[in-house]
């Protein structure tokens, strides 16, 4: 944040994501596949252009999750090696990662996502395009929304507004959001609901993005329960460790000052006919029947502070063009074969 608080026409898009997420069914009972279209992800292809990183996913697929030292004593090489390549992984989205408490501070434990990585050089066959429908929203396309102090939003350019005024969330220049954050409250977005537009049953839904608490300054040790909502149904909580400012976040613009909120972590909301997971963390046992999909046109998606207990430690929201990942939310909807 800058000083006290924070450093001083966007579009939805439907894409059809090439790629199997983890726990989908691919033929193998149990393996997760990610299936690389190179011309439209050559982030990954640069996450896999290096023997460390290579050698780094196939030790966490091996062992499982290990933290940082853990990795390094494996492959014998520095900490400060593991650590620019671990980050550098997590940013193309192949290894998940979780901070947790060690013997002094925390430490961040880090999970491969997939068994399997397939670059795909011929054309990519429609039928393993349509079971995954990928829509990106811009972070200040929100419907409605109800903020408190601290709280503000800022584009890629510049600060908007003025800070700490909620009524400012309604000017129209919201949709050139790249960072919203607040102390409670919440924001709520409008999806479509495009498996009642295709009349295909979803099997699985999931949201992308990337969060933080937040705290005027910074500071890495700020638990915040962040909670979700779909459809009026609250899916799950989860405590976000901190408020970040020890680096610069990959796409944060460099104007903004070092003070402010860099990045945060990149969470995945997953809800199927098992429950609600955070990555491999079972959140909830709310099902993706209990949203009721079929009778709705909209996916109504709400990010906020449960006001009923917990540590409400405020959120900061990261979009395309700030961050570590250069995205706004994501919503994959997963369907059914046939």
């Amino acid at each position: 944040m800058l000083d006290r608080r924070k450093g001083q026409g966007g579009r939805a898009t439907t894409s059809l994501s090439p790629k199997m997420q983890p726990g989908d069914d691919p033929g193998k009972q149990g393996r997760s596949f990610l299936v690389v279209n190179p011309e439209r992800q050559f982030g990954i292809l640069r996450g896999l252009a290096s023997p460390v990183r290579v050698r780094i996913l196939r030790l966490l697929r091996r062992n499982g999750p290990l933290n940082v030292n853990q990795i390094a004593e494996a492959l014998d090489l520095p900490q400060s090696t593991i650590a620019s390549n671990i980050q550098i992984l997590e940013e193309t989205e192949l290894i998940e990662t979780r901070v947790g408490r060690a013997t002094k501070g925390q430490q961040k434990v880090c999970a491969a996502r997939f068994d399997e990585i397939v670059v795909r050089l011929d054309p990519q066959e429609p039928s393993r395009e349509k079971n995954v429908i990928e829509v990106e929203m811009p972070l200040g396309l929100y419907t409605s929304y109800s903020v408190s102090a601290p709280c503000g939003l800022c584009s890629t350019t510049s600060i908007m507004g003025v800070l700490d005024v909620p009524d400012l969330f309604l000017d129209p220049c919201r949709v050139q959001a790249a960072l919203i954050w607040f102390g409670r409250g919440y924001v709520e977005y409008k999806f479509p609901n495009n498996a009642k537009v295709l009349n295909s049953p979803a099997s699985a839904l999931e949201f992308v993005m990337e969060l933080s608490s937040e705290v005027p300054g910074t500071n890495t040790n700020w638990p915040s329960d962040i909670s979700l909502w779909v459809n009026d149904v609250k899916i799950g909580t989860w405590r976000s460790p901190g408020d970040y400012g020890d680096r610069r976040g990959t796409f944060t613009p460099r104007w903004w000052k070092l003070e402010g909120s860099q990045y945060g972590i990149l969470t995945r909301w997953h809800i199927s006919s098992r429950g609600t997971f955070l990555g491999d963390e079972r959140l909830s046992d709310v099902t993706l029947e209990q949203l009721r999909l079929p009778e709705h046109h909209s996916i109504r998606l709400r990010i906020g502070i449960d006001n009923d207990g917990g540590r409400p430690g405020g959120v900061n929201i990261f979009g395309r063009g700030f961050g570590n990942h250069d995205h706004d939310i994501l919503m994959r909807l997963h369907l059914r074969d046939g």
